[in-house]
């Protein structure tokens, strides 16, 4: 045999081994990728639920009045405050929305969007040189009307069933 056939043979077959090990690795990698519980997104999304209760605690109604609850400011300013708050929590927790149900998420944003429209809508009944301490008292006696069916209970009973099937 000639040496160039010789170094052909020989190239063709380190080309081949290398290609086989190279598969050999990855392919390792990827089952342990599988089957290694730290690659799992469970912690993730157990954190994402604990991060969507602390959101629905924070705006619920009679947090974010005791939060904007400031003497000698209007209604308005109260009113703003609050939508702001609120605003300001959600944006900070949006990410979350890749690690929980679509329906935990709807669930959210649902309590969120409705804060803010029992928040103008009361602020709406107002005369316009209304407190700020009259708006909040307003809202407060909306929230005790509605008894124990507030949504962000509902909301809160929602993550914790979800979060508890996660845990099984």
């Amino acid at each position: 045999m000639d040496t160039q056939t010789l170094t052909l043979i020989l190239s063709t077959f380190a080309v081949l081994l290398s290609m086989l090990t190279f598969y050999l690795l990855y392919s390792k990698q990827d089952t342990r990728k599988k089957t290694d519980p730290a690659f799992t997104t469970r912690p993730l999304q157990l954190q994402a639920y604990e991060r969507l209760v602390i959101l629905t605690e924070r705006v619920a109604l009679p947090n974010i009045v005791s939060r904007a609850n400031q003497p000698g400011i209007t209604a308005r300013e109260m009113q703003l405050l609050m939508l702001e708050s609120i605003k300001q929590e959600f944006e900070y927790n949006s990410s979350q929305q890749i690690y929980v149900s679509p329906v935990a998420w709807q669930a959210v944003n649902n309590l969120k969007e409705q804060n803010m429209l029992i928040i103008n809508q009361i602020a709406q009944t107002l005369p316009a040189d209304a407190r700020g301490l009259d708006l909040g008292k307003r809202i407060m006696e909306v929230i005790i009307a509605q008894d124990k069916k507030v949504l962000h209970n509902i909301v809160l009973e929602a993550l914790n069933y979800e979060a508890r099937k996660l845990m099984k």
